[in-house]
């Protein structure tokens, strides 16, 4: 196997970016999933329940994050060291730190609703659950569950000619392929592996780094929203449904722990040791 792409997202829920390289930290890959979205309420806000997330992109710099809107305007944000506690609203963590007005403002207009951008200082402060796979002393960025998400491409082309088959069943014309950004992974690996073979993999390896499996990952209705039009439709938890349908619920891609830390390069050689 190899590495073919790595995606970094700074801001949950918003749309990131493709990197050739990334330095894998204990809590997941640099500057990955640090800033969250809240709500008027309080809450943290997802592209669950505002998919207008999507299409506001997010790239990391030095000591801050560029975000660029649907109309192209372009905010950068400094990480607020030193700003206001909130709470996170968030499993296993009891706060963040709050952005500035100027940041917060621009992102109310983008999202159509009044928010706050809110950023965590110390992963270490967040603990991956053991009902996640997680063992003592393993951090966790903002990621609802663990702290890298890896899929494979011969496991995405067999759920594209699944949708295919399907569609003619029913007599109508295949759908283009699905992009991988559908399912936000961390990391894609490619090479001549089984379609779904991450469901028995047990450890991994990129170029030098290691990591742990923790989980297979349950997918939800965020992968039914193109991130390119915003438009939501049934596939992919239509056809996953029928074929990966397990305990109630549909599955694609695997979480992994990272067991130590470095630098991973798109093209390094990967391998996983199985069950």
């Amino acid at each position: 196997m190899r590495l073919a792409a790595a995606q970094v997202y700074p801001v949950k829920s918003l749309g990131g970016v493709s990197v050739e390289e990334a330095a894998v930290e204990r809590w997941g890959l640099r500057h990955d999933r640090r800033w969250l979205v809240l709500d008027a309420d309080g809450g943290y806000l997802t592209a669950r329940r505002e998919r207008r997330m999507l299409g506001v992109t997010a790239v990391p710099g030095a000591g801050s994050i560029t975000l660029t809107g649907r109309d192209g305007s372009v905010h950068t944000v400094g990480e607020p060291v030193d700003g206001p506690p909130a709470s996170a609203a968030i499993s296993r963590l009891d706060r963040v730190r709050l952005a500035g007005d100027d940041a917060h403002e621009w992102l109310s207009t983008q999202l159509h609703q009044p928010v706050r951008l809110g950023w965590l200082d110390d992963p270490r402060r967040r603990s991956v659950s053991t009902s996640h796979g997680g063992r003592p002393g393993d951090p966790l960025n903002l990621s609802d569950a663990g702290p890298l998400l890896a899929t494979t491409v011969p496991s995405l082309r067999r759920l594209d000619e699944w949708i295919a088959e399907e569609a003619a069943e029913r007599g109508e014309a295949a759908p283009e392929p699905l992009p991988m950004a559908r399912f936000r992974p961390s990391i894609v690996l490619d090479g001549a592996i089984e379609p779904f073979a991450e469901d028995g993999w047990q450890t991994v390896r990129v170029g030098e780094i290691h990591f742990r499996f923790a989980e297979r990952c349950d997918r939800c209705q965020l992968t039914l929203i193109d991130p390119s039009t915003l438009i939501g439709g049934k596939e992919p938890i239509r056809t996953l449904a029928r074929h990966r349908r397990f305990d109630g619920r549909t599955w694609f891609g695997v979480r992994l722990i990272p067991l130590n830390t470095g630098v991973i390069r798109v093209g390094d050689e990967a391998s996983a040791g199985q069950v």
